[in-house]
């Protein structure tokens, strides 16, 4: 059975990532600081039909190397975030100091929950950073992509590194409070056969969460839409591509740039998916940088979103 133990969120979300792996069971949010954040967002919340802005984000980890340290790409990044103002970012390759950063940059009002793929604050984190005057999580956990999902740190399929799934239920305090799932995975670069397992596990865990709840999932799935097996496994289990159902879209770009000059008409291998009932608006690819200097080595993706 899941443990349903309460838990603070600073010590349940962030702080015990410094000394420790959090518990492989689902952990389940003090009732208490979702109300705390609804009286903060006021008399808007419960109004419908506010968007949500989504976004996903490989951050490229945090490195020393010129030009494109993370000395260099950080000032770039929090003027992107600022403008951009996203409700939810899930974020892929993160590195925990790299996290407080964008956290301080993000200022009082954000937070984020997340763990390092190898246990505690080792290695990179699928961290979902979301805003908490829209947003109250209220349930969380991991898992690991391989043979022994609960596992931390486990490896199977012939990956070339340890992959998992950051996912968070979450109430939205601005739209009547309702409730949604976001799960945020980095996906494998040298295995296809790990890929495509990987996309099998989602598929089956995603079929273990509330089928009543709209679901979104954002990631760097290292396959490009429309012509790789990854694709059809999650489209073929219901989900959907908010860049194809959005009502409006900005220029398409490949979304791994690696520093090079873009590539108009790429292909896109991050991606937001949805379940069907989720409204899309407009999705984009966002090409922000500062006299050249890009914040990552990927692009930005980004809905602006109805969850029903």
């Amino acid at each position: 059975m899941p443990n349903r133990s309460r838990v603070t969120r600073r010590l349940g979300l962030k702080t015990a990532l410094a000394t420790a792996a959090l518990p492989l069971t689902s952990t389940a949010l003090s009732s208490s600081g979702a109300s705390a954040q609804e009286r903060e967002a006021g008399p808007a919340a419960g109004r419908a039909g506010r968007r949500l802005e989504a976004m996903s984000f490989n951050l490229r980890f945090a490195s020393t190397g010129e030009p494109h340290s993370w000395a260099a790409r950080r000032p770039v990044l929090r003027e992107l975030l600022r403008r951009e103002r996203p409700h939810l970012v899930g974020t892929q390759e993160g590195l925990y100091q790299q996290l407080l950063d964008i956290e301080s940059d993000l200022g009082p009002h954000h937070d984020w929950i997340g763990t390092g793929r190898a246990g505690g604050s080792r290695d990179e984190f699928m961290a979902v950073f979301y805003d908490t005057r829209r947003v109250a999580p209220l349930e969380y956990d991991h898992f690991w992509l391989s043979d022994t999902p609960d596992v931390i740190g486990s490896n199977s399929w012939g990956g070339g590194s340890v992959r998992m799934v950051t996912w968070v239920r979450f109430r939205d305090l601005l739209d009547g409070g309702r409730e949604f799932y976001l799960l945020n995975t980095h996906l494998d670069n040298r295995s296809q056969d790990a890929r495509t397992r990987a996309a099998a596990l989602i598929v089956a865990r995603i079929a273990g969460l509330d089928p009543a709840l709209p679901l979104l999932v954002t990631g760097d799935f290292n396959v490009a839409a429309h012509r790789d097996p990854v694709y059809g496994t999650l489209l073929g289990a219901g989900l959907v591509d908010t860049w194809e159902t959005a009502a409006e879209r900005g220029p398409r770009y490949a979304t791994f740039h690696g520093y090079r000059p873009l590539t108009p008409d790429g292909d896109r291998i991050d991606w937001i998916l949805a379940t069907p009932g989720v409204t899309v608006h407009r999705a984009k690819i966002n090409t922000f940088s500062v006299d050249g200097q890009f914040p990552s080595d990927h692009l930005p993706v980004q809905a602006s979103l109805t969850l029903g």
